[in-house]
């Protein structure tokens, strides 16, 4: 049975919160002051506290520091009838899971308990994944699914190639890292890898900025500047984007390809560099070439090995992998400690449309662990993240019809139970946070929907 303890001076507050949860079948402590809120924390353990910023004897900040370092997996939920921004930020940081104002709503204080308690018994019963060692490189990619097997195969043999490489993929599939990747595993690893995204540099500096340019070549070039080719040297030099390079510089970037020799603009002296081009583009670049949007003889230079990456549809099965990966590589950088993933998780991970790949899916968890208040990634936070990123459904008779009868099913089982979210929720067989985001999403109404 779930243990609350309640921390305030005001004796309404204790016997209304303590009447409330009783007869929902908690055990109630409560105290007046800090000092006995702290002696029932440390000798009877609750595992949700409800704690008053303002006691008589005692900062409610204080307090909820003093519990998050006795290191038990109680939840505290602050409230204060004193509504300021540094005080929320404060008590938030500190490692409070919820900060609610006065006048209290019991139908948000109900909401924290349910949650609280919920997430210490999903915890509970949940199994913590085997911790991933440090990765041995910098950077690796994750998959064991049969495409990416075929990639890492490829990759193998163009390692020990100095030859151009072309990446083809969607937008998110790890182009870049895949580059990074060949470079490192490459003779040339301690010679720099270059990174020039083509789409993001203005057409009129472009040639500047990947050949260089002497001094007085044109207004504002006060100095002599260095442009990726020559800083990629012996070593790589990643052209992201290719098909967004302007016709006149693919000529130019050709003659460097056939002759491996440059010069600067405004300059006359003929450069030599040797380095790899990895090429990448999210577009089909042999249709380009038939619109006469891409020059034929640098697409036949750049495809000398050609590696397709494949979207994350095409690969679900890495998803757990990916999953793990991004919780250890995440928790690390945050410093967040989720180290557990709820049943049902991975399964709804899975039914989502991946229109941004595996960048979108790291962006997930990513907002999942930063949203995220104890030691297990929830399914509840994922739904509510996906559906912030999903786009809107094809407004076909079968999505509809079964958001329809989603709707018209919970809209019928809270007009028999008068509204009863909580009864609600058990007979729906959902938690009372997921029924409230439905109700809110299929604006649903007592007097009708």
């Amino acid at each position: 049975m779930t243990k609350l303890l309640v921390i305030d001076d005001e004796p309404s507050i204790l016997e209304t919160l303590g009447m409330f949860f009783e007869e929902k079948g908690l055990t109630v402590l409560t105290a007046d002051t800090g000092t006995k809120g702290m002696d029932l924390f440390r000798k009877l353990r609750p595992q949700v506290v409800i704690l008053d910023i303002r006691l008589p004897d005692a900062n409610g900040l204080d307090l909820l520091a003093t519990m998050v370092k006795e290191n038990l997996p109680a939840k505290i939920i602050m409230i204060t009838a004193f509504q300021d921004m540094e005080t929320t930020i404060v008590a938030m940081k500190t490692g409070a899971f919820d900060y609610i104002h006065k006048p209290l709503d019991i139908d948000q204080v109900e909401q924290a308990v349910d949650r609280a308690a919920r997430i210490i018994e999903i915890d509970r019963k949940t199994p913590s994944l085997t911790p991933c060692a440090e990765p041995a490189a910098p950077v690796e990619i994750i998959g064991k699914s049969e495409k990416m097997r075929h990639v890492f195969k490829m990759m193998g043999l163009v390692c020990g190639r100095q030859v151009n490489v072309l990446l083809q993929g969607a937008t998110g599939t790890g182009k870049e890292l895949t580059a990074r990747v060949i470079h490192m595993n490459s003779a040339s690893k301690e010679a720099p890898f270059i990174v020039f995204d083509c789409s993001s540099v203005v057409d009129t500096i472009i040639e500047s900025e990947l050949f260089g340019h002497e001094k007085g070549a044109f207004t504002g070039a006060d100095q002599t500047t260095i442009g990726k080719i020559e800083l990629a040297g012996a070593g790589t030099l990643f052209l992201d984007e290719i098909s967004q390079l302007p016709l006149k510089i693919q000529g130019k970037l050709l003659g460097f390809l056939q002759r491996r020799e440059f010069t600067r603009v405004g300059g006359t002296r003929v450069l030599k560099s040797s380095c790899r081009i990895v090429a990448a583009s999210n577009q089909n670049l042999s249709e380009l070439v038939e619109k006469g949007q891409f020059k034929q003889d640098l697409f036949y230079r750049l495809k000398v090995f050609t590696i397709h990456l494949p979207p994350l549809e095409e690969r679900l099965s890495d998803i757990p992998f990916l999953v793990e990966h991004f919780l250890t590589k995440i928790n690390r950088e945050l410093g967040t400690t989720a180290t557990k993933i709820q049943d049902g998780v991975m399964e709804r991970l899975r039914r989502h449309t991946w229109k941004g790949n595996v960048r979108e899916l790291e962006n997930i968890i990513v907002q999942a662990l930063v949203g995220c208040r104890g030691n297990v990634l929830l399914r509840d936070d994922i739904d509510r993240i996906l559906d912030q990123h999903r786009t809107e459904p094809v407004q076909g008779l079968e999505s509809f019809s079964l958001a329809h009868v989603e709707k018209q099913h919970i809209a019928r089982t809270l007009s028999q139970l008068g509204w009863n979210k909580t009864r609600a929720a058990r007979l729906l067989q959902i938690t009372l946070p997921t029924l409230r985001s439905k109700i809110k999403r299929y604006h649903i109404r007592p007097n009708g929907n």
